[in-house]
C-alpha cells in the first residue's frame, strides 16, 4: 500500500492507497524561489507593468480605497498591505484617507477577529476597514451583454482605488485576481447574478481568459469605474507568496495568469478511473461552496463512471444558503443543470456545477467532518472516514483501477494530453 498525507482544513488527513494502478501524484509546478515574500512583494512594486509606481501615481490628499479580499480566498492581505500603504505614506497620503474595503462578493461579512487577523492587528488599528455591502451599490454602466453594473459606493466615490488577490484558476471566469476584485468582489447581488450567468456558455471555463464571456463581461463592467493600481500574487500552499506582480490592472494580471497557466496545468496520458483530490486546505475547504473549485478543476481526466474523492473539511457546510437548498434538494443532477440554464440562480450555480461534473463522470465522494458528513447531497456520497470512501471507490471500480492523487486541487489544472 502506498500512504499519503493531504491537506485538510488547518491540517492534514492520511490516506492508504493500492500500490498498483497508482499513476502518480500531481503538484503544481513550482520553480525555486529564493526571494523571501517582502522582497517578491517590493521587487513587483518597483517594477510596476504598463505604468508607473504607486507612489508615483497618487497625490497627497487623495481618498484612497485599497480593495482585498475575504477570509475564503487565500491573499495574503497581511503580507501585501503594508508595503501598498507605507508607499501611500511616502507619497504623502495619510492614514485617515486610506480606507481598505474587504471583496465579499456575495459571502457573509467577516467578524472583527477575523479582520483583525487578516489585514494584521497594526493596520487594522490604523486604517479605516469596511466589508462590502450590497445594497449600497451605485450605478455605473451596462456592458454590451446587458449587465447592469453596480459598485460599493466607497470603491466608486474613492479618488484612487488599488486592488489586491491573488491569481489563481476559475472554473468559469478563467483565473481569480485581477478585476474580480471590483467584480464580483464589490458588486451588486443583480450585477453579480447578471455577469455569471454567462458561465453557462462556451469559452466560460478554467484558464480560459481572451474568449471567456464572463471574463470579458467583468472587464468591461470594471472599466466603467477604472482601477489604478494592482499588486497580484500567486500563493503556495502554506499561502507563502511565490510570484507577484503589480501595475496595470489587466497587463499585470495577465502576466501572472499567463505563468500559472504553464505551472499548474499538469499533463495527464490517460483518463483515469478515480482521482484523489484534496481542495488543498483551509481555506480552500473552508465550506462546500468553496471546494466545488477543485472537483471542476481535477474532473476533466476522470473516465465516464469515474469515481471523484475529495478530502475537504467544510467546517461552515455550505458557504451559501440558496447553494444549500439546491444541493439538498433531492433532485437529479440532470434537474438542476436544466433549472439552471432555465433560470439562473447565484448559488444555484455551483449545484449545477457539480452536477455537470456528476453526468460526464458519477457520483463524487466527499470526505468530510463528521457532521456534514450525515447531509444528503445532489450527486454526492458522504464520508467522515477516508479508510471507507477509499474502499468504497476501489470496491466500485477494481482493485486494478488507475488513479492519481492531487493534493492541491483548486491550484492544479489536469488535462489529458493530446496526441501529436
Amino acid at each position: 500500500m502506498l500512504n499519503f498525507e493531504l491537506p485538510y482544513g488547518e491540517s492534514t488527513v492520511k490516506v492508504e492507497l493500492p500500490e498498483k494502478g497508482f499513476v502518480g501524484e500531481y503538484h503544481p509546478q513550482r520553480q525555486s524561489i529564493t526571494d523571501s515574500e517582502n522582497a517578491l512583494v517590493e521587487k513587483a512594486l518597483n517594477h510596476p507593468v504598463g505604468t508607473e509606481r504607486v507612489e508615483q501615481l497618487v497625490k497627497p490628499g487623495q481618498k484612497v480605497v485599497i480593495v482585498t479580499s475575504d477570509l475564503t480566498r487565500p491573499c495574503p492581505s497581511d503580507v501585501l498591505l503594508p508595503h501598498v500603504i507605507d508607499r501611500l505614506n511616502k507619497a504623502g497620503v495619510n492614514d485617515e484617507d486610506i480606507t481598505i474595503v474587504i471583496a465579499l462578493g456575495l459571502h457573509r461579512k467577516m467578524t472583527e477577529d477575523e479582520l483583525q487577523k487578516a489585514i494584521g492587528k497594526s493596520i487594522y488599528e490604523r486604517i479605516r476597514v469596511l466589508n462590502h455591502e450590497v445594497d449600497n451599490t451605485v450605478y455605473v454602466g451596462t456592458t454590451t451583454r446587458g449587465t447592469r453594473v453596480e459598485f460599493f459606493r466607497p470603491v466608486v466615490e474613492a479618488d484612487f482605488r488599488i486592488c489586491l488577490g491573488n491569481v489563481e484558476f476559475h472554473y468559469f471566469a478563467g483565473f481569480s485576481g485581477g478585476t474580480k476584485a471590483i467584480l464580483p468582489g464589490v458588486a451588486s447581488a443583480k450585477t453579480i447574478r447578471q455577469n455569471h450567468s454567462h458561465m453557462m456558455e462556451d469559452g466560460a471555463e478554467a484558464a480560459s481568459i481572451y474568449d471567456n464571456p464572463v471574463r470579458m463581461d467583468i472587464e468591461e463592467g470594471v472599466s466603467f469605474l477604472g482601477i489604478d493600481f494592482v499588486l497580484n500574487v500567486v500563493v503556495d500552499e502554506h499561502h507563502r507568496v511565490i510570484d507577484a506582480a503589480s501595475g496595470d490592472w489587466i497587463k499585470a494580471h495577465r502576466i501572472l495568469a499567463e505563468r500559472l497557466e504553464k505551472s499548474g496545468i499538469v499533463p495527464i496520458e490517460e483518463p483515469l478511473d478515480i482521482v484523489i483530490v484534496s481542495a488543498g486546505g483551509y481555506p480552500k475547504d473552508i465550506n462546500l461552496y468553496q471546494a466545488q473549485k477543485a472537483i471542476d478543476n481535477c474532473a476533466g481526466v476522470l473516465k465516464p463512471g469515474g469515481r471523484m474523492i475529495l478530502f475537504a473539511e467544510c467546517p461552515e457546510k455550505y458557504g451559501s444558503k440558496t447553494f444549500k437548498e439546491w444541493i439538498t434538494s433531492g433532485k437529479k443532477p440532470a434537474e438542476l443543470v436544466k433549472g439552471l440554464k432555465e433560470n439562473f440562480v447565484l448559488g444555484g450555480h455551483k449545484a449545477a456545477a457539480i452536477s455537470k461534473v456528476v453526468l460526464k463522470t458519477s457520483e463524487i465522494f466527499l470526505v468530510t467532518n463528521k457532521e456534514f458528513a450525515e447531509e444528503k447531497l445532489v450527486g454526492i456520497r458522504c464520508f467522515d472516514n477516508p479508510t471507507e470512501a477509499v474502499k468504497e471507490a476501489f470496491g466500485e471500480k477494481g482493485m486494478n483501477a488507475k488513479y492519481a492523487v492531487f493534493p492541491l486541487g483548486a491550484s492544479t489544472l489536469p488535462k489529458i494530453k493530446r496526441g501529436e
